[in-house]
């Protein structure tokens, strides 16, 4: 680990502190979550746990939705979408683990309407860095990153946070 990563500790902390301002701005009961895959699925899951929704966790598939595939040589993981219920009229808490150019969750707000019409979107992002290409800002978030533009940021399957040089 070096010394910009991120223990697993330390974003169990950031995921308690994101689901207690969830909390304020969400009815458990009727809330659903949505998570961007991969990373914002891990997130989504552990949210719902601290959160204790007992709706299952929506988990959106973005590839073909993303508007900049071919200028960044996305080799898409083909995979379909799950979201088990009707979002039409509910709160979704749409979840990324990194919120970066807005891109991301631009395809997946537009995926969202494929399914329905929510009443709400609420963005939570594990971590919301510099960098923004949209107008795309995070109700909620874990911690804001200030990273240089060749550095990168990825959730590992332990939850803690790599930082790399590209």
């Amino acid at each position: 680990m070096n010394s910009n990563d991120i223990s697993s500790d330390e974003v169990l902390l950031w995921l308690q502190r994101m689901s207690q301002e969830l909390r304020s701005l969400i009815n458990k009961d009727t809330a659903k979550i949505v998570g961007i895959k991969t990373g914002g699925v891990v997130i989504a899951h552990h949210l719902q746990k601290l959160l204790e929704i007992d709706h299952p966790v929506g988990e959106l598939n973005i590839s073909f939705y993303r508007d900049d595939f071919s200028r960044i040589g996305l080799h898409p993981r083909v995979g379909a979408s799950n979201i088990p219920y009707s979002i039409d009229g509910e709160t979704i808490v749409l979840v990324d683990d990194v919120l970066y150019s807005g891109r991301t969750v631009r395809a997946a707000m537009n995926e969202i309407f494929d399914f329905g019409r929510p009443e709400r979107i609420i963005l939570a992002a594990l971590v919301e860095r510099n960098g923004r290409e949209l107008p795309v800002c995070a109700d909620v978030v874990g911690r804001k990153m200030q990273l240089e533009q060749n550095e990168t940021i990825k959730l590992t399957d332990d939850l803690s946070l790599v930082v790399k040089s590209i």
